[in-house]
């Protein structure tokens, strides 16, 4: 006797994401040594597309070779049991079923429809994909991080859910000579694609975005851009925020170049942020320009705050355009000092009426200096701090004066 083949085949193609549940091997011996498969039922059509709203009449069709007759059978759609309502019997071996105004598909692998024998065993399927085609992507944007790669995102177009997998692909090229090139990379995040190497700097790319799926596709708007325009990069490091001296509403603050781009020719504009340790508004300091150092003023004595800044990399290596806004350093925190005026409780009533004057006068002035010291201005910054630390030293010797006649 010779040897036994064996020829497989599954009875229908199922929905990926259910495909343990629906492999079934069905075998019949056709001749003499060899056992191959005839499928008991089909079910047409096989795995359809279908717009939103639509309307589909299936069919399950049996082997008559195995006794089944179609008043036997019943369908079911992701595991419900479908209204005998629905069914036709076309003849019998063929069970019709009929479904309106389909909603979209509930899982990305496609929808199950299933065609089921009277004890229930299943006996063939198709996948249903019931969805909306592609709309043109939106809102492309990328960016550079230190010259050496690029990331771009894009928006879905329209309400962006089309129910049924939908695959975006991010093309590249030189604009005037370059060969198309496809982004691999999406690991980042939805929507986002990272181009990690070779890239050309001084020429401009052409860049656009395809969305497809078994209902459509579409296109999006074609950016161009050289590498150089759209540089951003690490935040500024060794960021340190200390005390000046005694002054209790001031705090400075440092920080270094973005150590990758030191090589480059670029100027850079910087931006501060602070809070206070048990809020969540920040303040932000605008007007820094290319200095690594600043001066905060008007703050609260006895403060903890948080200090963040950021770096935006202007013209470089001669580029016209600004870069764009690094991410923020990490916060760091520091406190201003105490006020002695307030823990040494009030002042002489009389004192306070000869110097009355005096700060009245001077309230106007230094409050002229201060809002320019917030902004890190350095106009008359000196006058402000010895004008600061003077009435600091006359406040402590007067309440010492003050103690000792007490005493």
């Amino acid at each position: 006797m010779g040897f036994v083949r064996v020829r497989r085949r599954s009875v229908f193609s199922p929905c990926a994401s259910n495909l343990s549940t629906f492999r079934l091997l069905f075998f019949t011996l056709c001749a003499p040594g060899v056992l191959s498969f005839t499928p008991m039922a089909s079910v047409y059509p096989q795995d359809p597309a279908l717009l939103i709203g639509s309307s589909l009449t299936a069919t399950c069709s049996v082997s008559p070779d195995h006794g089944l007759h179609a008043g036997s059978l019943y369908w079911t759609l992701n595991g419900k049991r479908l209204p005998s309502s629905t069914y036709s019997i076309l003849s019998p071996t063929v069970l019709s079923v009929t479904l309106k105004n389909l909603s979209g598909s509930r899982q990305r692998s496609g929808d199950n429809l299933v065609c089921h024998g009277g004890s229930g065993h299943m006996l063939a399927g198709s996948c249903l994909y019931v969805g909306m085609p592609p709309e043109k992507p939106v809102n492309l944007t990328c960016w550079s991080r230190n010259t050496k790669d690029l990331t771009c995102r894009w928006a879905p177009g329209g309400q962006g859910e089309t129910f049924i997998k939908t695959k975006y692909t991010l093309k590249y090229k030189l604009r005037w000579y370059g060969q198309e090139k496809e982004c691999e990379d999406y690991s980042a995040g939805p929507y986002t694609c990272y181009i990690p190497r070779d890239l050309a700097l001084f020429t401009p790319y052409e860049i656009w975005v395809e969305a497809s799926n078994q209902l459509g596709s579409a296109t999006s708007d074609v950016i161009s851009l050289d590498i150089l325009d759209v540089v951003t990069t690490d935040p500024p490091a060794d960021v340190h925020v200390s005390r000046v001296g005694d002054l209790e509403d001031q705090l400075t603050v440092r920080w270094g170049t973005p150590p990758a781009l030191k090589d480059f020719l670029f100027q850079a504009k910087y931006q501060i942020r602070y809070r206070l340790e048990d809020s969540t508004d920040w303040k932000v300091v605008d007007d820094m320009g290319n200095q690594t150092s600043c001066r905060l003023a008007g703050l609260r004595p006895g403060t903890v705050y948080f200090v963040q800044v950021r770096c935006n990399p202007v013209g470089i290596l001669g580029s016209r355009k600004a870069g764009i806004w690094s991410d923020w350093s990490h916060p760091t925190a520091a406190s201003t000092p105490h006020s002695e005026r307030l823990l040494t409780g009030s002042c002489d009533s009389k004192a306070g009426q000869q110097n009355s004057t005096l700060r009245r006068d001077l309230k106007q002035f230094f409050g002229w200096v201060r809002k320019r010291a917030y902004g890190c201005s350095g106009m008359s910054i000196k006058l402000y701090d010895q004008w600061r630390v003077w009435l600091q030293k006359s406040h402590k010797t007067r309440n010492q004066v003050l103690q000792g006649d007490k005493s």
